[in-house]
Order: C-alpha cells, then structure tokens, then sequence
C-alpha cells in the first residue's frame, strides 16, 4: 500500500494511483465526471464499465454521505471514454480541504482535459425553483476566506503555478455549450445560470447567513465543488458544473420551512433524466483538443 501523508498526496502518491488505475483498465478517459447528491445515475449509463469501490483504490478517500454511492467507473459515454465519480468527499465529513479535492489530480494524472461537475444546491436567488439546473458561472469559496484553500501547502509545479488565476474558472465556451445544448433539449424554461457559494457544512446555513450569502451575489449555496474547481483549474484542465436546484434557502423568519436532505436526493430523482441527457449531449460535442464542436 502507498504511504499516508498528512493533509495530501505528494504528486508520487497521485502518480502511484493513477497507475493503478490504468494498469486495471484500457479506457484512458479525457472527460471526468462528479456526480453530486442524487445525481449518481449517470455513471450507470457508461457503456463498457469497469468500477472501482473508493475504498479498493490506493490513496483514495471514501465516501460516507447517503446517496453517495462511492464508486470510480470508467467507461464510455455516447463513444467518448469518461471515467465518472459517484459520490465525492466533503470538509464535513472531517477530510482536510486537500484530500476533499484530491480526485481532481488523478483526473489530470489519467489523461482527463475536461471536467463535468454536479451539485445539488438550495436557492438564494428567488427566481429560482425547485428543479432548475443552474449553470455555474463563478464562485464563491467561504471556507477559503478562513485560509480553507485546497491548494495551502508547499506548491508542486508539477500540477501547476503557486498563484493560479480563477477570474476564469468556469470555462466560457462550456457554458454556452450547455445553454445551446438546453435550448435543443427544450430544458429553457429550467435552465438558469448564476453563482455557487460553498459553505462546510453539514448544517444547513441559518436564516442570517443565508441573507448575507444573498447579499454577497450568491445564487445558490451547497457544500462542496469550488474545492474541486480550484485543483483542477490549477492543473490545467477545462471546467464546467451545474447545480441542481433541490430546495428554497429559507430567509424569512416567519417561515415554517425546514431544510433536509431526503428533499435534496427526491428532487435529484425527479430531474435525474434530463440531467444525464444534458451531460451527455454535452460531452459529444466536447473535443478532445479542447475545442467544443
């Protein structure tokens, strides 16, 4: 077995598993995907599948959230070679920021140039239903205002620079990509775009909080993805995510609402079709030189 370090992996460590990995399988993915609460079905649509539990890979952490099925699965989605996530790891979970998005390095590390995020998130925004996709165009990291940055720690240059840039972390062209790739679907009238807060979680914010992330130009708020995004903008790959809208962030203390997580994974059940065809779509028209079709 490899050896633990405290926080991360070294780039050894990654590299270790990464080999691992393709010493078990011929697919040698160029898209990565993470499936987010409720979300995890699109894995099961890989046509030639080879799966791995979290727990039989090297180095991997495991994933301990219902819902989350803890699964690598490779395999190929519409003729592309995908290597997909079910179910991700969170700093609520009580993993160190660098392990949360450890995934994102063995993506590079694997071959993968583009990478597909999904969360389920609640809505700050009031436009916004229950069952919207929202398509990411920016975020913002509150854990990392308190120094919670996946990239803390000494630098690999191997992956990338010390200072990367995240003006634009969420790649333009991908973006348009889904809203054309929505509008062919007919999915306009759900199909919004907006900015993802994360938070730690696992409570859900209160009423204050939640008023704040709103004036601060959040959209939605959720507990994971920005960490993810950050990793794998810093190696150099192409980033695109959307949340699904699973509830209304309650900002009204009159309210009798209460935010819960068995509504999150029902409204990922009932928007799981459209999902995946999005996605699909989307990933035959991504190129692999980076380019969308």
């Amino acid at each position: 077995m490899f050896p633990e370090a405290g926080t991360g992996y070294s780039y050894e460590d990654c590299m270790a598993t990464a080999d691992w990995l393709m010493a078990q399988t011929d697919i040698r993915p160029t898209v990565g995907i993470v499936c987010g609460s409720g979300l995890g079905g699109l894995a099961d649509t890989l046509k030639d599948q080879v799966a791995f539990n979290y727990k039989d890979i090297p180095n991997f952490p495991q994933s301990t959230v219902h819902g989350h099925a803890g699964r690598l699965v490779f395999g190929t989605l519409k003729g592309r070679p995908c290597v997909c996530m079910q179910g991700r790891f969170h700093l609520y979970e009580g993993y160190p920021v660098q392990k949360v998005a450890l995934p994102m390095r063995i993506f590079k590390l694997l071959g993968v140039e583009t990478v597909i995020l999904t969360n389920a998130a609640g809505a700050l925004n009031e436009d916004f239903k229950v069952g919207d996709i929202m398509i990411i165009k920016d975020h913002i990291n509150m854990p990392g205002f308190a120094g919670n940055n996946p990239l803390v720690g000494p630098n690999e240059e191997r992956f990338g620079v010390r200072f990367p840039c995240m003006s634009d972390a969420y790649d333009r062209e991908l973006q348009q990509l889904a809203m054309d790739v929505g509008q062919d679907l007919g999915y306009g009238e759900f199909l919004r775009e907006g900015v993802y807060c994360v938070v730690a979680g696992p409570s859900f914010e209160t009423i204050a909080e939640s008023r704040m992330l709103h004036r601060l130009g959040a959209d939605a708020v959720g507990m994971s993805t920005a960490f993810e995004v950050i990793v794998a903008r810093h190696c150099g790959m192409r980033v695109f995510a959307f949340s699904l809208i699973t509830n209304q962030v309650v900002m009204d203390y009159d309210s009798e609402e209460k935010a819960n997580h068995e509504e999150v994974l029902e409204a990922g059940k009932q928007r799981e079709q459209q999902v995946e065809q999005l996605i699909c779509t989307m990933v035959t028209r991504i190129e692999h030189n980076n380019n969308y079709a």
